[in-house]
């Protein structure tokens, strides 16, 4: 697995992936980058290098849409759950529960839910566009503060955090 590091608006991400797809994004913690795991090799190149260069466009407010080889493991219900986050438009938000009913499964919010959290390749798959009914911003693994900028960034409307960048 290769990967680096992208110091971004919204703080270091972890990228990694291997010569034929991404397979993670890892916001950072207390500040500090993720640790890549044993036996992954720093090398910006190939999909790690696409995804450094797209992300780029994306902060700088140059790209609304990733084109990008993905590689996502999980069960049918979360991958359903995923290709459904990448159908949310750019600057657009929906509900836990409006994402349950596009999968099929309008009593689903929850699950629907859980999966959106267990999405290993945020920002990519925008699962920042989901958020709790009524406006608030619901949780995100890179902490709602990152998740309000995301949206900031795309003009959508969030209420609920301080953004981390103007």
């Amino acid at each position: 697995m290769n990967y680096c590091v992208y110091q971004s608006p919204v703080g270091p991400l972890l990228i990694a992936g291997d010569n034929e797809a991404l397979r993670y994004i890892f916001f950072p913690r207390n500040g500090k980058a993720a640790r890549p795991e044993r036996g992954w090799v720093e090398s910006a190149t190939g999909p790690v290098a696409q995804t450094v260069e797209q992300l780029h466009e994306y902060f700088a407010g140059r790209r609304r849409e990733f084109d990008l080889p993905l590689a996502v493991e999980g069960t049918e219900f979360q991958q359903t759950v995923w290709r459904a986050l990448q159908e949310i438009p750019y600057g657009e938000t929906i509900s836990y529960g409006e994402l349950a009913r596009r999968v099929g499964n309008p009593k689903a919010s929850r699950a629907a839910g859980s999966a959106n959290g267990k999405n290993r390749i945020p920002i990519v798959i925008p699962c920042h566009r989901v958020i709790a009914a009524g406006g608030k911003l619901g949780g995100f693994g890179g902490g709602l503060r990152v998740k309000e900028a995301l949206l900031k960034l795309e003009g959508a409307e969030a209420h609920g955090a301080e953004a981390v960048f103007a």
